[in-house]
């Protein structure tokens, strides 16, 4: 029975996570995301797919970030018309992910259109439009956790809880060929232990093939307590001491959440108290709403403290931009708030606004909560840069900068070597990915070092017989 696998994105880096994994019988994809930072990553998401998507029987989804589900649109507008499965709150999700992002795509060209016209230069399409991104949802398949399912003949599969967002997934794979088969696990991305609100990745026990990501294989995050330490320092000192503003920008989908339990969980226990949030991305607000509706992937934590937060909502004041008027009133807030705004990685959205108004205020900080990718404007604050470009203008970096690693919803070294040593023995075949390059090679070295297994890093758009 011949397997193999070709990594079309996140291999030897963080986004654009792709694997077309081809067997006797079948062709499928676990993740079709977009490719993120600088304009190779452009050129990346606007190439075409090495096999045409109609051939392709079926996409599993581990989660709803773009960097895993961003080309979902294009991929159906190309001629994909089979079954995408997914969780049902990754599902839930991708409805309004996906769109969100093809509105993106057409506001950008839309900007980019105009200065083109003013330097007499032709004009450019979207990568997709909002209606790619809705000819989506008939094609979304849910099933829940730990239910197994045949997405074709021969195939059988199940998701596992992640634990790194809302429905985040491992996925398990058996491939079946007369009396042969074959076991792969792709782990998605592995959620960080004692992350708020979801549980804790579930334990593998056996794979023939394993895809393990290594996006902190090379790093642990600081605890949880310290991390709890800092960012009510932060709050405290910037509203308080400093006058100032807390500007974050957080993932619509995941991080935003987590920072709303936080914040719950300190006015709860009277370690801030006064605090105004602001949500500036309808994304956000929307995968709050969606978050609420799943409470089968709470831990026991935060089924207690939403319960608290319902009965206090006066405790800790949330207000939710309805419009972009309301988003522009905020640049005129000089101090006592915190906003949360998209994107993550500081590349579009909201957050560069108020990074525009707020970076250049030493009474002000910047409170940095997840990975930021290679050739972000996310990436360049955190590496220390004093000055940096926003819609095309310097602004000096004068803000506070708090990069705090233990809110990330990705495993660290730790956290990745605790679950793939839940494995009764080694796979088959390990290979490292959804990392930098040099961390994805550094963590093989771990595996190998530590747990004596064969890993491998998996080079792009060659593939590897399983």
């Amino acid at each position: 029975m011949s397997v193999s696998l070709t990594f079309l994105g996140g291999a030897r880096e963080v986004t654009g996570s792709c694997i077309l994994v081809q067997a006797d019988r079948n062709r499928f994809l676990v993740d079709c995301g977009m490719f993120q930072g600088g304009s190779e990553s452009d050129r990346k998401n606007q190439r075409r797919m090495p096999v045409p998507p109609s051939s392709v029987d079926f996409v599993l989804s581990t989660h709803a970030h773009i960097d895993h589900s961003g080309l979902l649109p294009k991929f159906v507008r190309d001629g994909f018309r089979g079954p995408v499965y997914c969780t049902p709150a990754t599902g839930d999700l991708l409805k309004v992910m996906l769109p969100d992002a093809g509105h993106i795509q057409e506001k950008e060209a839309e900007w980019e259109n105009r200065k083109r016209e003013h330097g007499g230069k032709g004009p450019v399409v979207p990568l997709y439009t909002e209606a790619d991104a809705l000819a989506v949802s008939p094609r979304l398949r849910t099933v829940r956790y730990e239910k197994a399912f045949e997405p074709a003949p021969g195939i059988s599969a199940a998701f596992l809880d992640a634990g790194h967002i809302l429905g985040s997934a491992i996925v398990a794979v058996t491939v079946r060929d007369g009396g042969r088969e074959k076991r792969l696990v792709f782990s998605g991305d592995l959620g960080h232990r004692g992350l708020p609100i979801v549980r804790d990745p579930t334990p593998v026990r056996r794979a023939d093939a394993l895809v393990i990501e290594s996006t902190y294989g090379n790093r642990v995050h600081k605890g949880m307590e310290d991390t709890v330490e800092e960012f009510v320092h932060a709050v405290n000192d910037t509203l308080r001491r400093k006058g100032g503003n807390v500007i974050i920008p957080a993932f619509a989908v995941g991080r935003a959440q987590d920072i709303l339990y936080l914040l719950a969980d300190l006015t709860r226990q009277g370690r801030i108290s006064g605090v105004t949030v602001y949500i500036d991305s309808p994304l956000a607000a929307e995968a709050t709403r969606i978050t609420l509706r799943h409470p089968e992937c709470f831990d026991e934590a935060t089924k207690e403290v939403f319960a608290w937060r319902e009965a206090h909502p006066e405790a800790l004041k949330v207000v939710l931009t309805e419009n972009s008027e309301d988003s522009r009133a905020l640049n005129s807030l000089r101090g006592g708030a915190v906003i949360m705004a998209g994107s993550g990685m500081c590349e579009a959205g909201r957050v560069k606004h108020h990074l525009k108004h707020n970076l250049w205020r030493k009474e002000c900080s910047v409170v940095i909560v997840g990975f930021q990718a290679q050739g972000t404007l996310g990436r360049k604050i955190v590496d220390g840069a004093k000055m940096v470009k926003v819609f095309g203008e310097d602004v000096a970096v004068a803000a506070d900068i708090y990069t705090i690693g233990g809110l990330s919803a990705h495993a660290d070294r730790e956290d990745l070597l605790a679950w793939a040593g839940g494995y009764e023995a080694p796979p088959g075949t390990v290979l490292v990915a959804h990392g930098e390059e040099s961390v994805s090679v550094e963590f093989a070295g771990t595996l190998r070092s530590r747990l004596g297994w064969r890993a491998d890093v998996p080079v792009p758009g060659t593939p590897v017989t399983v």
